[in-house]
């Protein structure tokens, strides 16, 4: 079965370099890095997703937040 790079878990090098030399140039922004950027994930969650996150974390004894950041880098 061929790989599709768009939804393998494991993407390679290379994978996408077609579709960045297709792009136009005027579509693309350069910037100096930040050294001290966070990332904020903002999880899609539906009102029972909630309550078994809540149970999760009075199960484990954590807040809400800890348990999510545990689930996220299990996953």
């Amino acid at each position: 079965m061929a790989r599709d790079p768009w939804t393998d878990p494991d993407p390679q090098p290379g994978d996408f370099d077609a579709e960045l030399e297709a792009m136009d140039p005027r579509d693309v922004e350069f910037h100096e890095g930040n050294p001290d950027a966070k990332v904020i994930v903002l999880p899609g969650m539906n009102a029972d997703d909630v309550n078994r996150l809540a149970e999760l974390a009075v199960e484990r004894g954590k807040s809400i937040s800890e348990v999510l950041v545990e689930l996220v880098r299990e996953a």
